[in-house]
């Protein structure tokens, strides 16, 4: 899911920025440049959760 988030703000083919930039006015780069910080946050975190599980999954030991 996180994967896919990012793949939806994701320039230039995001759909999501496509959405942004219509109900705004704004100019499709302009929405692509205010993306970026969550774009790059987002990254972030989809590294943290793939290369460190146990930030996610929950395991029971008995």
């Amino acid at each position: 899911m996180t994967a896919l988030s990012i793949g939806l703000i994701t320039p230039p083919v995001g759909i999501n920025l496509f959405v942004a930039a219509n109900i705004t006015r704004l100019p499709l780069g302009k929405i692509s440049l205010g993306v970026l910080p969550f774009l790059l946050m987002s990254l972030i975190g989809l590294l943290l959760i793939t290369y460190i599980p146990s930030l996610t999954l929950f395991w029971i030991d008995d």
